[in-house]
């Protein structure tokens, strides 16, 4: 059974299951107020015709007596302590009444009967007959008036249900189209994203930030991050593929190159080990920058840490003159301390990636500058070295683009660094900004947007 027909039936027959009890527990309390009333009634005639009959005896015969306080619709009769009545006087429509045997009571009675399938209200109350002898005064009324009340009532209360069951089932309908309605969005979303193997978000509508909007919500967010994961899959098979060819050539030419020549010729068996030890260590690195672009940034494993940007940058630098020998700068522009909050490893892998390009583009001294600029702190990477067109600087953060592509071979260079480094940046929040002049050198600015302390 579909969700929609659930909700329909089972809010139909709970609705329904709830109204029949309001129903029951009104006819109920409503028979009792009747039965009560009438009763409470009678017993009042009751004693008000015994203290008249008792005044009248005697005087009057108790025919004529009796008569005279019949009611219209019910039996008046005098039963005496052996069971037995005086001749009892009904109304003409309840002859049937004087068939009844008759009862003594030794206190006053009062309740209803049912005789014939009727029900009448019995009252009877002690009397004292001029012989000194004591009798019952019993008085029969009918209910029909009552019981005709009681059955137009029950007959209502039906048709309410049954009208009241029209407005739920719409109801239900309408609630049940609300509540499944970003459900089967999702399901036809999906069932088209199998069928044309593209992905597709749904439509949000509303303001109630309900949990069915958060539903949905969460889907796309799955969607897009799905997309996200599947673009990056199919770049890193493409970037991989399409980088990977030229090295694995290159040590394929010379691993044949050694097979037919290389014991023969020295020379050429030490230039094809360099030249294929050279392309190993690329494409490791290749490998290990296209695994981490691959990467979504909710799976950088970012680890936010209080740092002290004067110590950070110092470790950086000092770490980078000792492995590749430069000559490094190091000028910090403001006195107090600038601490930050960020990832220590994350940042420190984006400062050696500018610094390996300009250590590979310049062969001058390298600046490395800190301080604070509109509230914002910026680190900044300033070579002299080959610089960059201005009409280039926009395509130097695109994959495997590179400005001077025969001195990027030489050096090892894959076109893939400053990519990482833009994806690094937007995962701790950081923006990069470029200034470069042709023959002058590079200015990198690496601006940390969060909040700060000096």
């Amino acid at each position: 059974m579909k969700l929609r027909n659930k909700i329909n039936l089972y809010t139909a027959f709970l609705f329904a299951l709830l109204l029949l009890l309001i129903n029951i527990t009104v006819y109920y309390s409503f028979n009792k107020l009747i039965i009560d009333s009438e009763i409470s009634t009678a017993n009042k005639e009751i004693k008000k015709i015994s203290e008249n009959i008792g005044l009248s005896l005697g005087s009057i015969p108790e025919g004529a007596l009796l008569r005279s306080y019949v009611p219209v619709n019910g039996m008046i009769q005098i039963v005496t302590a052996d069971n037995k009545s005086l001749p009892a006087v009904t109304s003409p429509g309840e002859q049937n009444l004087s068939k009844r045997k008759a009862e003594f009571f030794n206190s006053e009675v009062s309740k209803t009967i049912k005789y014939q399938g009727l029900q009448y209200t019995f009252e009877s109350m002690p009397i004292i007959l001029q012989d000194g002898s004591i009798a019952n005064l019993q008085i029969t009324k009918s209910m029909d008036t009552a019981t005709d009340n009681l059955s137009i009532l029950r007959i209502v209360l039906f048709m309410v249900t049954l009208l009241a069951l029209i407005p739920v089932l719409i109801s239900s309908r309408f609630l049940s189209n609300l509540i499944t309605k970003p459900v089967t969005s999702m399901i036809r979303t999906m069932t088209e994203i199998r069928q044309s193997g593209r992905f597709k978000t749904i439509k949000l509508e509303g303001k109630s930030k309900d949990e069915l909007f958060q539903m949905g919500e969460t889907f796309n967010h799955m969607i897009e991050l799905l997309e996200v994961n599947f673009e990056k899959q199919q770049q890193f098979a493409s970037n991989a593929s399409h980088e990977l060819k030229t090295p694995l050539t290159i040590i394929e030419s010379y691993a044949s190159l050694l097979k037919r020549r290389g014991l023969k010729e020295p020379q050429l068996f030490a230039e094809s080990i360099e030249a294929i030890h050279s392309e190993a260590i690329r494409m490791k690195e290749m490998t290990e920058q296209l695994l981490l672009i691959a990467r979504n940034q909710e799976q950088w494993n970012i680890e936010v840490n209080q740092l002290n940007l004067h110590e950070l940058i110092t470790q950086s630098v000092n770490a980078f003159k000792n492995a590749y020998n430069r000559e490094i700068k190091w000028v910090e522009e403001i006195d107090p301390p600038i601490i930050i909050h960020t990832d220590e490893k994350k940042l420190k892998q984006l400062l050696f990636i500018f610094l390996d390009n300009a250590r590979k583009y310049s062969d001058e001294e390298i600046v490395v500058t800190a301080g604070i600029e509109k509230e914002e702190v910026f680190i900044k990477i300033i070579d002299c070295g080959i610089g960059i067109q201005e009409d280039e600087l926009p395509k130097v953060f695109d994959r495997f683009y590179r400005v001077d592509k025969a001195r990027s071979r030489k050096q090892g260079g894959s076109g893939l660094g400053l990519s990482l480094a833009k994806e690094i940046a937007n995962a701790i929040g950081i923006s990069i900004h470029l200034e470069s002049k042709l023959g002058v050198g590079t200015t990198a600015t690496l601006f940390y947007k969060k909040k700060m302390k000096i």
